[in-house]
């Protein structure tokens, strides 16, 4: 049988909570508001599938691009290139630059 290629393959240790934080999510983390510019880390939240950015980006750090609806548009540096990732705010974590 061949080796499974989707899109949770390899997360064993990225999409797990802490014990203390177990359980449902706030409605604080739902409707945080990132103003344009600001820099943000892409944390995923593994109790929440929708929005849900690609498990190579958990960790990394962007800019905050533009709104689309209610996700965000973040541009982050990945090798020498430039990318677009769309992500809720779920998923995201204010950095202090």
């Amino acid at each position: 049988m061949s080796k499974s290629k989707g899109q949770r393959r390899k997360t064993r240790k990225k999409l797990r909570k802490n014990v203390r934080d177990r359980g449902k999510l706030s409605t604080g983390k739902i409707i945080r508001d990132f103003p344009v510019g600001s820099k943000v880390a892409i944390i995923l939240d593994p109790s929440v599938a929708r929005g849900r950015p690609h498990p190579k980006f958990h960790g990394k750090v962007g800019d905050i691009a533009k709104k689309r609806g209610q996700a965000y548009e973040v541009k982050l540096k990945d090798g020498n290139k430039i990318k677009k990732v769309i992500s809720r705010p779920e998923h995201l974590r204010m950095v202090e630059a």
